[in-house]
């Protein structure tokens, strides 16, 4: 405890930014050597969720959006309508619903075919 508290008091950060800011995060890290540095720790990264649901969406790469756009296209998406934005549950449940809702058309439609008959 005490030699950790001597090492604090004279290590200095490498970066200019001397603010308590979320991306100026550190931590301490004892290196193979015995000498205590600073780390930079990356911010947190969010998965990316459907939606309609929040659900997290699978296959999808859980990065920073910096590297996001270096990352090729086959990482980013799935390769299914709403690729990117909806998840698989979601999308069957949307084609089954436009599904049911032209048939109900139809029916309504043959049905007022069938009385204008009578």
């Amino acid at each position: 405890k005490q030699w950790y508290q001597r090492r604090v008091a004279i290590t200095a950060g490498r970066r200019r930014l001397s603010y308590n800011t979320k991306s100026n995060k550190t931590h301490f890290c004892k290196t193979p050597g015995g000498k205590l540095v600073y780390h930079y720790s990356n911010k947190k990264t969010n998965v990316s969720k459907c939606g309609d649901c929040k659900e997290p969406l699978r296959g999808i790469a859980a990065v920073r959006p910096k590297k996001l756009s270096s990352l090729s296209k086959r990482v980013k998406t799935v390769q299914r309508v709403y690729g990117g934005s909806k998840c698989g549950r979601c999308v069957r449940s949307r084609i089954i619903r436009a599904f049911l809702i032209e048939e109900q058309k139809i029916v309504a439609k043959v049905l007022k075919a069938q009385a204008s008959k009578k």
